[in-house]
């Protein structure tokens, strides 16, 4: 069994704020006996005032909160997966870019968000992240962390599972999905997109969601969940911040994959004919 633990909180737009509250985190996660820690998307700054968002931004090796995390991290001996933070590449663009860190401190991996979230929405509201973000263009799954492989995602890829079965083929235990949901399609589709997620893939689920009512204006859905490889909810944070523990027990993965081998019979679909 391995203990975990999954911080959800409403990330503002002071980065020094945001950092304050990730390091808090990694402390108490500690002290709970968690050997890793999960965090939500944009778990440094959370703003959608493009220009005021800009102002913070950095490249990884300059990033204050990233550099922050990866002491607390290292101080405490403990894993962290960091959801998401905005960086700046090399080639001058942004990416939604998630890391791993091992206890030493040290950035294992990281993770460019592939599906970007572009959509006007019944309510008014309207979201273009490709107008600022570039996509990624691989999948990562992260070897030898405290809950085995670890395949990474972020958000909006939760809507493709072709993704997760390309990292459940790789060998992933589990997959991170760090979020920052609308409450309409949070309400409408969260729950069930991650249990069938973990199901399809018979490996858990990890979900580290923002929630509530951000500095910016936006309202986050919350109800970050830990869902094992037969559907069930270990773990839901409900509608308010906080950190919650939840012990992984990878053994449950042979257990549901030996009833339900449906991985093992997934085969290439040819091309559609149409009669």
């Amino acid at each position: 069994m391995t203990r975990v633990a999954v911080f959800q909180p409403t990330t503002g737009i002071d980065p020094a704020a945001n950092t304050a509250a990730l390091v808090k985190a990694i402390e108490k996660t500690a002290a709970g006996g968690g050997t890793m820690l999960f965090t939500p998307e944009m778990s440094g700054l959370l703003d959608r005032d493009a220009k005021r968002a800009s102002s913070a931004l950095r490249e990884p090796e300059r990033d204050e909160v990233l550099s922050a995390c990866r002491d607390a991290a290292a101080k405490h001996g403990l894993w962290l997966h960091i959801g998401s933070l905005a960086v700046l590449t090399s080639n001058g663009k942004v990416a939604n870019r998630a890391f791993v860190i091992d206890a030493a401190g040290e950035i294992r991996a990281t993770y460019d968000k592939i599906h970007l979230f572009d959509v006007d929405l019944p309510t008014g509201e309207s979201w273009r992240e490709s107008n600022v973000y570039a996509a990624g263009d691989r999948a990562v799954v992260v070897d030898d962390t405290p809950v085995g492989r670890l395949g990474l995602t972020i958000c909006y890829d939760l809507r493709f599972p072709d993704l997760f079965a390309r990292l459940a083929e790789a060998g992933a235990d589990s997959i991170a999905v760090p979020a920052a949901f609308t409450v309409p399609t949070g309400m409408a589709h969260w729950h069930v997109l991650l249990r069938a997620r973990a199901i399809e893939a018979g490996l858990f689920v990890i979900a580290a969601a923002q929630v509530g009512h951000h500095e910016d204006g936006r309202n986050t859905f919350g109800h970050s969940l830990v869902v094992d490889p037969w559907g069930e909810v270990l773990l839901d944070l409900g509608d308010q911040p906080g950190l919650g523990f939840v012990e992984i027990d990878r053994a449950r993965i042979a257990d549901v994959r030996s009833r339900v081998p449906a991985l093992a019979h997934r085969r290439s679909i040819p091309n559609v004919t149409h009669q």
